[in-house]
């Protein structure tokens, strides 16, 4: 049974950063493609962001692009989000998510396994 444990949300002001960690077991983390998504109150799971088993591929949501940047480590079972100039509209909890591919996708219904989530607020 795969378990993702994500780390790294909290309490930060607009224009701030945060970096947002998953960690991946027991399972051999380079045969999983990684993704993030994000849920607001009130609204639905949206994607964020997600990387490729090599880290060859990467994108973005529209919103995060050029703010945020997902980065894997196969060594220590490790994705990351970096988050820059965070702003209020990025309050929410944020899933990590993992898919048995090379390449991800972009709904959260492909993905088999997800984190407990972590909270991100973003005070204006």
């Amino acid at each position: 049974q795969v378990q993702l444990v994500e780390s790294g949300g909290g309490l930060v002001q607009a224009g701030g950063s945060l970096r947002l960690s998953c960690t991946l077991s027991p399972r051999t983390f380079s045969n999983f493609a990684m993704a993030w998504f994000r849920q607001a109150p009130g609204k639905e799971r949206e994607f964020v962001s997600a990387i490729s088993w090599s880290s060859d591929a990467a994108d973005y949501a529209d919103s995060v692009k050029g703010r945020f940047i997902i980065s894997r480590d196969n060594a220590k079972n490790t994705v990351y989000l970096q988050m820059n100039s965070l702003t209020p509209e990025d309050t929410a909890n944020y899933y990590c998510a993992a898919v048995e591919n090379d390449y991800y996708y972009y709904t959260a219904r492909e993905y088999d396994y997800w984190g407990q989530g972590t909270r991100v607020t973003v005070s204006s």
